[in-house]
């Protein structure tokens, strides 16, 4: 029988302690017989009450709420059924529970309960915090809504609230200070009880940012932000009061930094410390701060948490000439080590961390002012195991400095840490190598999307980069639900761009010695990553949520036009690490600067005015039509006229071909002159951070499909494949940060472990295996695989809004095989190899085809496809 899963909230698997009061519904339909989705039934279940309501059509992804609007702390269960186009109904749904979080800043009591108001500009340490408090008997449910100025971990009677890594995260504090709602019912008991807190600076006041980097960014002090609220039998909740209960001391990490490292002692933990009978009375009273002073909104986490996700073991074990025990893990990755280890009180074991080896040492200088040192001081009380708690590397290598023996099994762990999305893509293809890249991407996004999309996770930097998430937004959207962290991350680019629309660089914004002018490309972001999430999503409300900050940077970005119609005298960052510029000097490209932003605006021009149609907002959508338009009739003038001057420059190429430049006669001109610089380079990459994602499509949309491929498929370096063939297991951030010769790039700038030279992988998920989306959410798709390369076979699948939805395909000899399975709603068209005529398939279920390639000519081995007739 036909049924209805994935109900989801928000797109939300787990909808506790959401912030909105109306979410929005999405469901599958599964076993439907090829029937379709004609209406929809949806029962919510709250306290004392059943409500139905019942929807037509056939939307099933991010449908607006049926009901009233929930209030603060309602909760409701919702199922979905389904009427099909034969009248009949599926069954209803499994639950799906739905919990409101605290809607009106009015429902926040308690204070921020400060330990320490100012610290001088070096490590500090972590601070303990408790309230004994008493509960009566009764108590049915009970709910910890937690969030801080720093980075902290809750317990409850001895037990941890929760398993987020790096609590609340970062954003930019000024404006948003995220708190998640936690079901602490099973930890409360009648009678006395206490809540705990550990609190260190995080990046709220720890060092934070390059050259040599900022203190007490956003505060002097630090402090946890606790409401405990408690439900009776007679449903009548109850504020627990906390703010004259605390107490606080400091903690046992002595010296503690993202950067740095974190030095534990763990001397200094205070046996029993999360007791409720334990004697805090030498304790200080910390100061209490009305939470109204607090001067950003408290919101509600839209993103999933930072968690340990994944424990690696060591792959090889060495014991160094210095004494010290190397471990390589086999990946990089961003983390921790956990360690078991059982020594004397005050015994010290140090934990040093690298992504490369350079010679036969830890390559350390790429990391700069970044230490990375653990150091565990044992108490001397028997066997231990420890992890830092408020820092985070970058590593592959680890070196244990101070250990006795040789680690057995499960005595060292690298712990892979970053936000908890859902994996929704997957692609492999006949060439390892390229499914190595692939693998290495994946690695990338995981370890930069450590609650926002970051440059890298190793250095002293660490900063949310607008232009590295700009060009990787598609692959990202791809492989993982990465909706959450991009949506917050989005409100933040909001909140910093500044009154004429400029977008910071990175996002949230230090003025650290960056230029703090915005430039093309980078602000782009601001366009770009919303309209990926609605192409992908399926989300109107992205597009509305961002509508002013969308349109905010087009105006900012039109106010640079100069008296030629081009954009000109601003701050680019223009083709960002050309790989023809000096290691000392990433911006020297050679294609121009303000080509680049002017591309760039034509682009977001559009983009805004697709966004204004989706919206409604007409006016505004033919003004920024007709400003692109203009903007690109001005870049024709200036540097398209005459397109044999740009045959030095693969970007400034494939911009005119990919974002619309020119017309259809110019970019065949285009694309036969990139065709010949890519030849006359080998097939090696002379394109940087902007022409890189663009350049593979610029060739196969115009005749040059051979080209593409043998851009993919180069070993030799600069090429996507040239740190794969030098073991790499990430994406670099230069084509050579490891030279042949295995020493690191003499460039002060260098990092293992950038994702965005990855974003070429949309092209092997569209291109090569065939699966690109034509409608918002992957509503509609077009299976189109481009033969080439040598390869034999692709697969591609995708965990679409709808359901997966798999492409694949296998080349023997001239037989051409191809399999699309499609989920209920969504419908595509095929396209074989050598024949431009589209076949419309409609979901669910599998479709196959044939077709020799040397003769074009179809043999349908079997299929399921709806011809329109």
């Amino acid at each position: 029988m036909s049924r209805v899963v994935g109900v989801r909230a928000e797109l939300r698997r787990d909808a506790f302690g959401l912030g909105t009061a109306r979410p929005r519904l999405s469901w599958q339909v599964e076993d439907a017989d090829g029937l379709e989705q004609v209406g929809a039934e949806v029962r919510a279940l709250g306290v004392g009450a059943v409500r139905l309501a019942e929807l037509d059509g056939d939307e099933q992804v991010l449908v607006r709420w049926p009901f009233e609007p929930l209030a603060s702390r309602e909760r409701v269960t919702v199922a979905v059924r389904v009427r099909l186009s034969d009248g009949t109904w599926t069954r209803w749904s499994d639950e799906l529970g739905i919990e409101a979080a605290l809607l009106d800043p009015r429902d926040w009591r308690e204070p921020l309960v400060v330990p320490s108001a100012g610290a001088g500009h070096e490590l500090r340490p972590s601070y303990l915090l408790r309230a004994r408090f008493e509960v009566p008997a009764g108590v049915v449910s009970a709910r910890l809504y937690a969030t801080a100025h720093g980075v902290f971990q809750a317990y409850l009677n001895g037990e941890r609230v929760g398993d987020e890594v790096l609590a609340p995260g970062w954003t930019s504090y000024s404006h948003r200070l995220r708190y998640r709602v936690h079901d602490v019912t099973s930890l409360l008991a009648s009678g006395s009880n206490v809540v705990g807190v550990e609190l260190a600076d995080g990046w709220f006041r720890g060092r934070i940012g390059f050259e040599g980097g900022l203190w007490d960014v956003y505060g002097k002090h630090v402090g946890a932000l606790l409401q405990l609220e408690v439900t009776d039998e007679a449903g009548l909740t109850t504020v627990v009061p906390l703010s004259e209960l605390w107490r606080c001391a400091t903690g046992p990490s002595v010296a503690v930094g993202l950067y740095e490292g974190e030095t534990y002692d763990a001397r200094r933990l205070p046996p029993g410390w999360l007791d409720p009978d334990f004697d805090d009375h030498g304790w200080a009273v910390p100061e209490t701060r009305p939470v109204g002073l607090i001067a950003a909104t408290l919101e509600a986490a839209v993103n999933e948490p930072v968690r340990v996700v994944e424990a690696l073991a060591p792959v090889r074990v060495q014991r160094r000439p210095n004494g010290r025990i190397r471990l390589d893990f086999g990946q990089n990755v961003s983390g921790v080590l956990r360690i078991r280890v059982d020594l004397p009180a005050g015994r010290q074991v140090s934990l040093h961390h690298a992504e490369v080896l350079e010679g036969d040492e830890l390559g350390i200088r790429p990391l700069r002012q970044a230490p990375s040192v653990d150091t565990f001081v044992a108490d001397g009380r028997g066997v231990t195991t420890w992890q830092p708690r408020f820092t985070i590397h970058g590593f592959r290598y680890a070196e244990l400095e101070g250990w006795d023996g040789t680690p057995g099994s499960g005595d060292v762990e690298a712990l892979v840490i970053h936000t908890d999305m859902e994996r929704r893509g997957w692609f492999e293809c006949s060439d390892p190598l390229v499914n190595q890249l692939h693998e290495n991407t994946v690695w990338s996004m995981r370890d930069n999307f450590v609650d926002l999309p970051t440059d890298c996770p190793q250095r002293d930097e660490r900063l949310g980069w607008t232009g590295d998430i700009q060009v990787f937004a598609p692959a990202a959207e791809f492989l993982y639900g990465a909706d959450g962290v991009l949506a917050s991350w989005l409100r933040d680019v909001a909140a910093e761009q500044g009154p004429g629309g400029a977008v910071p660089n990175f996002v949230p914004w230090l003025d650290c010695g960056f230029p703090s002018e915005s430039s093309a490309a980078w602000g782009d972001a601001a366009v770009i990553v919303p309209s990926v999430m609605y192409q992908r999503r399926g989300d109107v409300g992205v597009l509305a949520a961002q509508w002013p900050s969308m349109t905010a940077w087009v105006d900012h970005l039109a106010d640079r036009i100069g008296p030629r119609g081009v954009v000109a005298g601003s701050m680019e960052l223009g083709d960002w690490l050309d790989p023809a510029a000096p290691p000392d000097d990433p911006a020297a490209a050679r294609t121009d600067k303000y080509l680049v932003a002017t591309a760039h605006l034509v682009h977001s021009g559009r983009l805004v005015a697709q966004a204004g149609r989706v919206l409604g907002h007409e006016a505004e959508a033919e003004r920024y039509e007709a400003l692109a338009a203009a903007t690109a009739d001005a870049a024709r003038r200036v540097w398209f006229a005459e397109p044999e001057r740009l045959a030095h420059s693969p970007t400034a190429l494939a911009l005119g071909i990919e974002f619309g430049i020119v017309g259809p006669e110019a970019r065949v001109v285009l694309g036969d002159l990139l065709s010949e610089a890519v030849r006359e380079a080998g097939h090696t990459i002379a394109t940087g951070f902007v022409g890189t994602p663009l350049i593979c499509d610029a060739l196969a949309s115009t005749g040059h499909l051979d080209d593409a491929y043998g851009l993919l498929l180069q070993t030799e370096c600069p090429s996507w494949l040239y740190p794969v063939t030098m073991g790499a297991t990430t994406i670099w951030e230069r084509w050579d940060s490891m030279m042949p010769d295995g020493t690191i790039n003499p460039g002060e700038m260098t990092s293992f472990n950038h994702y965005a030279l990855g974003a070429v992988v949309d092209f092997l998920h569209r291109v090569v295996a065939g699966l690109a989306p034509a409608a918002p959410g992957y509503r509609r798709v077009e299976v189109r695989p481009r033969l080439g390369g040598g390869l034999t076979s692709a697969r591609a699948r995708h965990l679409s809004p709808y359901g997966p939805i798999e492409v694949e395909w296998e080349l023997d000899a001239d037989l051409f095989t191809l399999h699309v399975d499609l989920p209920s709603g969504v419908t595509g068209t095929v396209v074989l190899p050598r024949d431009d005529e589209p076949v419309r398939i409609i979901g669910p279920g599998r479709s196959s085809f044939a077709c020799l390639v040397d003769q074009g000519v179809d043999v349908p081995v079997r299929s399921r496809i709806d011809d329109g007739s």
